[in-house]
Protein backbone atom coordinates (compact mmCIF):
# COMPACT_ATOMS: atom_id res chain seq x y z
CA UNK A 1 0.00 0.00 0.00
CA UNK A 2 1.64 3.59 -0.61
CA UNK A 3 2.14 6.46 1.88
CA UNK A 4 0.52 9.39 1.73
CA UNK A 5 3.18 12.29 1.62
CA UNK A 6 2.57 15.85 2.50
CA UNK A 7 4.86 17.92 1.60
CA UNK A 8 5.75 21.57 1.93
CA UNK A 9 8.06 23.04 -0.49
CA UNK A 10 8.81 26.35 -2.77
CA UNK A 11 7.01 25.00 -5.85
CA UNK A 12 6.40 22.46 -8.00
CA UNK A 13 4.48 24.23 -10.54
CA UNK A 14 7.03 26.88 -11.71
CA UNK A 15 10.94 26.96 -12.06
CA UNK A 16 10.51 30.38 -11.92
CA UNK A 17 13.64 31.51 -9.23
CA UNK A 18 13.09 28.30 -7.88
CA UNK A 19 15.97 25.68 -8.57
CA UNK A 20 14.49 22.87 -6.64
CA UNK A 21 11.16 22.33 -9.02
CA UNK A 22 12.47 19.85 -11.41
CA UNK A 23 14.18 18.00 -8.51
CA UNK A 24 10.44 17.50 -6.98
CA UNK A 25 9.05 17.24 -10.38
CA UNK A 26 11.27 13.97 -11.11
CA UNK A 27 10.91 12.57 -7.31
CA UNK A 28 7.93 12.96 -6.53
CA UNK A 29 6.93 11.55 -9.93
CA UNK A 30 8.63 8.69 -9.84
CA UNK A 31 7.00 7.96 -6.49
CA UNK A 32 3.54 8.39 -7.88
CA UNK A 33 4.33 5.21 -10.20
CA UNK A 34 5.82 3.82 -7.05
CA UNK A 35 2.36 3.80 -6.01
CA UNK A 36 2.44 6.86 -3.64
CA UNK A 37 0.56 9.83 -3.22
CA UNK A 38 1.88 13.70 -2.36
CA UNK A 39 0.19 16.31 -1.89
CA UNK A 40 2.46 19.15 -2.51
CA UNK A 41 1.68 22.61 -0.53
CA UNK A 42 3.20 25.65 -1.74
CA UNK A 43 2.92 29.26 -0.69
CA UNK A 44 1.99 32.13 -3.75
CA UNK A 45 4.70 34.03 -3.43
CA UNK A 46 7.83 35.40 -5.36
CA UNK A 47 5.43 35.81 -8.66
CA UNK A 48 6.38 31.94 -9.40
CA UNK A 49 2.52 31.36 -9.47
CA UNK A 50 2.29 34.11 -12.93
CA UNK A 51 5.09 32.09 -13.98
CA UNK A 52 3.76 28.44 -13.93
CA UNK A 53 5.58 26.29 -16.28
CA UNK A 54 3.98 23.16 -15.69
CA UNK A 55 -0.32 22.64 -14.77
CA UNK A 56 -0.97 20.94 -11.92
CA UNK A 57 -0.03 17.10 -12.65
CA UNK A 58 -1.62 14.26 -12.46
CA UNK A 59 0.54 12.36 -10.18
CA UNK A 60 0.52 14.93 -7.31
CA UNK A 61 -2.14 17.29 -5.86
CA UNK A 62 -1.12 20.74 -5.37
CA UNK A 63 -2.44 23.26 -3.20
CA UNK A 64 -1.50 26.51 -2.95
CA UNK A 65 -2.04 28.41 0.17
CA UNK A 66 -2.32 32.41 1.07
CA UNK A 67 -1.08 33.93 4.48
CA UNK A 68 -1.23 32.30 7.47
CA UNK A 69 -4.64 31.64 7.57
CA UNK A 70 -4.15 29.49 4.34
CA UNK A 71 -0.76 27.72 5.99
CA UNK A 72 -2.80 26.75 9.14
CA UNK A 73 -5.42 25.34 6.86
CA UNK A 74 -2.45 23.44 5.09
CA UNK A 75 -1.00 22.29 8.28
CA UNK A 76 -4.32 20.97 9.31
CA UNK A 77 -5.40 18.99 6.09
CA UNK A 78 -1.43 17.02 6.34
CA UNK A 79 -2.02 15.67 9.74
CA UNK A 80 -3.73 12.95 7.60
CA UNK A 81 -0.15 12.17 6.07
CA UNK A 82 1.61 9.40 6.97
CA UNK A 83 4.97 11.27 5.73
CA UNK A 84 4.90 15.28 6.64
CA UNK A 85 7.90 16.76 4.73
CA UNK A 86 9.56 19.99 5.33
CA UNK A 87 11.76 21.23 2.33
CA UNK A 88 13.87 23.45 3.24
CA UNK A 89 13.94 26.79 1.51
CA UNK A 90 10.08 27.70 0.65
CA UNK A 91 10.85 31.13 1.05
CA UNK A 92 7.51 32.54 3.44
CA UNK A 93 7.54 30.53 6.74
CA UNK A 94 10.31 29.02 7.10
CA UNK A 95 10.83 29.25 10.70
CA UNK A 96 7.38 28.62 11.76
CA UNK A 97 7.29 25.46 9.51
CA UNK A 98 10.43 23.88 10.84
CA UNK A 99 8.66 23.68 14.55
CA UNK A 100 4.65 23.36 12.91
CA UNK A 101 5.09 20.04 11.15
CA UNK A 102 6.56 18.55 14.52
CA UNK A 103 4.02 20.01 16.45
CA UNK A 104 2.01 18.62 13.79
CA UNK A 105 2.95 14.89 14.62
CA UNK A 106 0.24 12.51 15.54
CA UNK A 107 1.40 8.54 16.37
CA UNK A 108 3.05 6.34 13.57
CA UNK A 109 3.85 9.32 11.22
CA UNK A 110 7.12 10.13 9.87
CA UNK A 111 8.29 13.95 10.19
CA UNK A 112 11.37 14.65 7.60
CA UNK A 113 13.26 17.62 6.81
CA UNK A 114 14.34 17.77 3.29
CA UNK A 115 17.13 19.93 2.82
CA UNK A 116 18.05 21.04 -0.63
CA UNK A 117 20.81 23.71 0.35
CA UNK A 118 22.23 21.58 2.82
CA UNK A 119 25.46 24.23 2.82
CA UNK A 120 23.31 27.00 3.62
CA UNK A 121 21.73 25.51 6.60
CA UNK A 122 24.83 24.01 7.94
CA UNK A 123 26.57 26.76 7.46
CA UNK A 124 23.71 29.00 9.01
CA UNK A 125 24.12 26.52 12.27
CA UNK A 126 27.79 26.77 12.74
CA UNK A 127 27.31 30.39 13.20
CA UNK A 128 24.73 30.70 15.41
CA UNK A 129 24.52 28.73 18.38
CA UNK A 130 20.90 30.34 19.15
CA UNK A 131 19.36 29.05 15.99
CA UNK A 132 16.32 27.29 16.74
CA UNK A 133 16.50 25.30 14.05
CA UNK A 134 19.27 23.32 16.27
CA UNK A 135 17.02 22.21 18.74
CA UNK A 136 14.89 20.90 15.99
CA UNK A 137 17.27 18.85 14.23
CA UNK A 138 17.08 15.93 16.45
CA UNK A 139 13.40 16.08 16.60
CA UNK A 140 12.84 15.29 12.78
CA UNK A 141 12.33 11.05 12.26
CA UNK A 142 15.33 11.62 9.77
CA UNK A 143 16.85 14.38 7.28
CA UNK A 144 17.34 13.93 3.44
CA UNK A 145 19.52 16.00 1.52
CA UNK A 146 19.66 17.06 -2.31
CA UNK A 147 23.43 16.36 -2.31
CA UNK A 148 26.37 16.63 -0.18
CA UNK A 149 27.24 13.60 0.75
CA UNK A 150 29.54 11.59 3.26
CA UNK A 151 30.33 15.35 4.38
CA UNK A 152 26.50 16.46 4.95
CA UNK A 153 25.73 13.10 7.25
CA UNK A 154 28.89 13.74 9.39
CA UNK A 155 27.66 17.18 9.73
CA UNK A 156 23.77 16.26 10.44
CA UNK A 157 24.66 13.71 12.82
CA UNK A 158 26.89 16.34 15.14
CA UNK A 159 23.94 17.97 14.99
CA UNK A 160 22.15 15.14 16.65
CA UNK A 161 20.23 13.79 13.35
CA UNK A 162 18.47 10.60 14.00
CA UNK A 163 19.47 9.28 10.00
CA UNK A 164 20.42 11.52 7.28
CA UNK A 165 20.04 10.21 3.63
CA UNK A 166 21.39 12.17 0.63
CA UNK A 167 18.76 11.73 -2.14
CA UNK A 168 20.51 13.26 -5.18
CA UNK A 169 19.41 15.02 -8.15
CA UNK A 170 19.16 12.33 -11.26
CA UNK A 171 17.33 12.36 -14.57
CA UNK A 172 13.89 11.99 -15.52
CA UNK A 173 14.16 10.90 -19.05
CA UNK A 174 10.78 11.25 -20.15
CA UNK A 175 11.23 15.30 -19.95
CA UNK A 176 14.93 15.75 -20.55
CA UNK A 177 16.37 13.82 -23.52
CA UNK A 178 18.10 14.50 -27.06
CA UNK A 179 16.48 17.16 -28.73
CA UNK A 180 16.73 19.24 -31.97
CA UNK A 181 19.21 22.30 -31.56
CA UNK A 182 17.42 25.91 -32.59
CA UNK A 183 19.16 29.13 -33.37
CA UNK A 184 18.05 30.86 -29.72
CA UNK A 185 20.61 28.94 -27.77
CA UNK A 186 23.49 28.46 -30.64
CA UNK A 187 26.88 28.99 -29.33
CA UNK A 188 30.18 27.17 -28.62
CA UNK A 189 29.37 26.72 -24.84
CA UNK A 190 26.51 27.65 -23.23
CA UNK A 191 25.70 28.17 -19.31
CA UNK A 192 22.28 27.98 -17.72
CA UNK A 193 21.99 28.86 -14.45
CA UNK A 194 20.24 31.61 -12.00
CA UNK A 195 22.11 35.02 -10.66
CA UNK A 196 22.87 33.81 -7.00
CA UNK A 197 25.58 35.60 -4.99
CA UNK A 198 27.12 32.05 -4.07
CA UNK A 199 27.45 31.48 -7.70
CA UNK A 200 28.41 34.98 -9.45
CA UNK A 201 32.00 35.20 -9.19
CA UNK A 202 32.47 31.45 -10.01
CA UNK A 203 30.11 32.12 -13.12
CA UNK A 204 32.80 35.56 -13.85
CA UNK A 205 35.74 33.22 -13.38
CA UNK A 206 34.80 30.18 -15.58
CA UNK A 207 31.98 31.50 -17.97
CA UNK A 208 32.45 35.33 -18.47
CA UNK A 209 36.26 34.94 -18.15
CA UNK A 210 36.81 32.30 -20.91
CA UNK A 211 34.06 34.18 -23.09
CA UNK A 212 36.86 37.05 -22.92
CA UNK A 213 39.58 34.96 -23.51
CA UNK A 214 38.14 33.70 -26.94
CA UNK A 215 36.62 36.69 -28.65
CA UNK A 216 36.38 34.65 -31.91
CA UNK A 217 34.14 32.14 -29.80
CA UNK A 218 30.47 32.28 -29.28
CA UNK A 219 29.00 32.11 -25.69
CA UNK A 220 25.16 31.80 -24.55
CA UNK A 221 23.28 32.40 -21.00
CA UNK A 222 20.31 31.34 -19.65
CA UNK A 223 18.91 32.08 -16.51
CA UNK A 224 17.18 34.87 -14.25
CA UNK A 225 18.81 38.18 -12.80
CA UNK A 226 21.35 38.59 -15.17
CA UNK A 227 19.86 41.77 -16.69
CA UNK A 228 22.47 44.60 -15.56
CA UNK A 229 25.16 42.45 -15.67
CA UNK A 230 28.11 43.90 -17.88
CA UNK A 231 29.00 40.90 -20.31
CA UNK A 232 31.86 40.82 -23.14
CA UNK A 233 30.08 40.96 -26.80
CA UNK A 234 30.48 37.52 -27.44
CA UNK A 235 27.98 37.04 -25.23
CA UNK A 236 24.11 36.20 -25.62
CA UNK A 237 21.93 36.70 -23.54
CA UNK A 238 18.75 34.30 -23.39
CA UNK A 239 16.97 35.18 -20.19
CA UNK A 240 14.96 33.07 -17.88
CA UNK A 241 14.84 29.57 -20.14
CA UNK A 242 11.59 27.94 -19.40
CA UNK A 243 12.04 23.76 -18.32
CA UNK A 244 10.65 23.06 -21.62
CA UNK A 245 13.00 24.37 -23.54
CA UNK A 246 16.05 23.33 -21.49
CA UNK A 247 16.26 20.18 -23.92
CA UNK A 248 17.05 22.66 -27.01
CA UNK A 249 19.38 24.90 -24.91
CA UNK A 250 21.84 21.86 -24.13
CA UNK A 251 21.17 20.37 -27.58
CA UNK A 252 22.14 23.74 -29.22
CA UNK A 253 25.79 24.73 -28.08
CA UNK A 254 29.17 22.61 -29.22
CA UNK A 255 29.42 22.49 -24.93
CA UNK A 256 27.40 23.43 -22.21
CA UNK A 257 28.82 24.79 -18.54
CA UNK A 258 28.28 23.37 -14.89
CA UNK A 259 29.37 25.87 -12.23
CA UNK A 260 28.40 25.29 -8.50
CA UNK A 261 27.54 27.72 -6.36
CA UNK A 262 30.47 28.02 -3.99
CA UNK A 263 29.50 26.29 -1.22
CA UNK A 264 27.93 23.72 -3.39
CA UNK A 265 31.33 23.02 -4.95
CA UNK A 266 33.28 23.54 -1.16
CA UNK A 267 31.56 20.32 0.36
CA UNK A 268 31.34 18.24 -2.61
CA UNK A 269 29.08 15.60 -3.94
CA UNK A 270 26.20 17.97 -4.99
CA UNK A 271 25.77 17.78 -8.82
CA UNK A 272 23.03 20.49 -10.16
CA UNK A 273 20.01 19.62 -11.89
CA UNK A 274 21.35 20.84 -15.05
CA UNK A 275 24.10 18.29 -14.72
CA UNK A 276 21.58 15.38 -15.43
CA UNK A 277 19.36 17.64 -17.80
CA UNK A 278 22.24 18.22 -19.95
CA UNK A 279 23.57 14.71 -19.86
CA UNK A 280 19.81 13.15 -20.73
CA UNK A 281 19.64 15.90 -23.54
CA UNK A 282 23.45 13.84 -24.70
CA UNK A 283 25.46 17.45 -24.52
CA UNK A 284 29.57 17.27 -23.54
CA UNK A 285 29.34 18.83 -20.35
CA UNK A 286 31.85 20.75 -19.21
CA UNK A 287 32.35 20.92 -15.56
CA UNK A 288 34.26 22.89 -12.65
CA UNK A 289 36.33 20.63 -10.13
CA UNK A 290 34.86 19.41 -6.62
CA UNK A 291 34.90 16.44 -4.55
CA UNK A 292 32.76 13.45 -5.97
CA UNK A 293 32.58 13.99 -8.91
CA UNK A 294 33.44 10.76 -9.98
CA UNK A 295 30.68 9.33 -8.37
CA UNK A 296 28.14 10.82 -11.49
CA UNK A 297 30.12 11.12 -13.86
CA UNK A 298 33.82 9.88 -15.24
CA UNK A 299 35.94 12.66 -15.64
CA UNK A 300 37.57 12.77 -19.00
CA UNK A 301 35.13 10.27 -21.15
CA UNK A 302 31.42 11.37 -19.52
CA UNK A 303 32.64 15.17 -18.51
CA UNK A 304 35.36 17.35 -18.74
CA UNK A 305 36.36 19.19 -15.85
CA UNK A 306 38.29 22.90 -15.30
CA UNK A 307 39.96 23.85 -12.77
CA UNK A 308 39.44 27.44 -14.03
CA UNK A 309 39.06 29.36 -17.24
CA UNK A 310 42.13 28.44 -18.67
CA UNK A 311 40.81 25.38 -18.35
CA UNK A 312 37.55 25.49 -20.36
CA UNK A 313 39.65 27.52 -23.04
CA UNK A 314 41.57 24.54 -23.58
CA UNK A 315 38.39 21.88 -23.98
CA UNK A 316 36.83 24.17 -26.07
CA UNK A 317 40.09 24.07 -28.26
CA UNK A 318 40.45 20.31 -28.57
CA UNK A 319 36.71 19.99 -29.09
CA UNK A 320 35.32 19.03 -32.61
CA UNK A 321 31.43 18.25 -32.98
CA UNK A 322 32.19 14.59 -33.00
CA UNK A 323 34.49 14.06 -29.90
CA UNK A 324 31.53 16.65 -27.69
CA UNK A 325 29.21 13.96 -29.49
CA UNK A 326 31.13 10.74 -27.51
CA UNK A 327 31.25 12.54 -24.56
CA UNK A 328 27.44 13.36 -24.71
CA UNK A 329 27.04 10.22 -25.33
CA UNK A 330 29.01 8.63 -22.57
CA UNK A 331 27.20 10.67 -20.38
CA UNK A 332 23.98 9.90 -21.39
CA UNK A 333 24.32 6.08 -21.05
CA UNK A 334 25.83 6.56 -17.46
CA UNK A 335 22.77 8.51 -15.87
CA UNK A 336 20.35 6.39 -17.86
CA UNK A 337 21.90 3.08 -15.92
CA UNK A 338 22.16 5.04 -12.56
CA UNK A 339 20.96 8.33 -11.72
CA UNK A 340 17.29 8.59 -12.78
CA UNK A 341 14.55 10.05 -10.51
CA UNK A 342 13.02 6.46 -10.88
CA UNK A 343 16.58 5.02 -8.97
CA UNK A 344 15.82 7.59 -6.38
CA UNK A 345 12.69 7.36 -5.59
CA UNK A 346 13.18 3.57 -4.90
CA UNK A 347 15.80 5.02 -2.54
CA UNK A 348 13.19 7.64 -0.71
CA UNK A 349 10.86 4.48 -0.55
CA UNK A 350 13.43 2.36 1.22
CA UNK A 351 14.16 5.11 3.53
CA UNK A 352 10.88 6.01 4.41
CA UNK A 353 9.85 2.72 5.03
CA UNK A 354 12.71 1.14 6.79
CA UNK A 355 12.69 3.70 9.01
CA UNK A 356 8.75 3.49 9.86
CA UNK A 357 9.35 -0.15 10.14
CA UNK A 358 12.54 0.63 12.97
CA UNK A 359 10.59 3.17 14.83
CA UNK A 360 7.31 0.85 14.88
CA UNK A 361 9.62 -1.87 16.25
Amino acid sequence: MGLKLAFFGSSLVSAYWNGAATYYRGILRALATRGHHTAFYEPDAYGRQQHRDIPDPEWARVVVYRGEDGLAKALDEARAADVLVKASGVGVFDEVLERAVLEQRRPGQLVVFWDVDAPATLARLEANRDDPFRALVPRYDAIFTYGGGPPVVAAYTKFGARACFPIYNALDPDTHHPSEPIARFRADLGFLGNRLPDREARVDRFFFETARSMPERTFVLGGSGWDDKPMPVNVRYAGHVYTHEHNAFNASSLAVLNVNRESMAALGYSPATRVFEAAGAAACIVSDAWPGMEYFLEPGREVLIAEDAAGVVEHLKRLTPESARRVGEAARRRVLAEHTYAQRALAVERALVGHRLELSA
